[in-house]
């Protein structure tokens, strides 16, 4: 056999045992930032993010990161000025899922990416990602 075979033999058979990543089982992690501002922007750089209004002071970030062997991780979340910058994916196999929740003072005007954005949901189901709502940009 040709080694481009093999090696697509060995990656299906990888696959096969470690299943694939899924944000929807990873064990969701949080961060408050405080925030007095009155426009937040939210980077997302792409990855499934909701973004809720709630009668919070500051922000809250709830993050789902699953990441399966033979994934290299990476992951940030950091907020300065009135920008919330949030990366996370992975190098190799790039086997990982992600998905974040930002929850925002209801005063706060949220913009993704610079551009107006609408705020969904609401704080119900926060421990959870939200099934069926994928919100991935303007």
């Amino acid at each position: 056999m040709s080694r481009s075979i093999l090696a697509a033999v060995a990656l299906t058979s990888l696959a096969a045992v470690t299943g694939c990543a899924s944000a929807e089982e990873a064990e969701p992690e949080t961060k408050n930032f405080s925030f007095a501002g009155q426009t937040l922007d939210v980077r997302a750089h792409g990855m499934p993010t909701d973004l809720v209004a709630t009668d919070r002071k500051d922000v809250k970030v709830t993050r789902w990161f699953d990441v399966r062997a033979g994934a290299k991780p990476h992951s940030s979340w950091e907020l300065k000025d009135a920008t919330l910058d949030l990366k996370a994916g992975c190098e190799r196999f790039a086997n990982c899922d992600v998905r974040f929740r930002v929850e925002v003072p209801k005063s706060v005007k949220v913009l993704r990416d610079g551009r107006a954005t609408r705020l969904k949901g609401t704080n119900e189901a926060a421990s959870a990602p939200l099934r069926g709502v994928r919100d991935f940009g303007a």
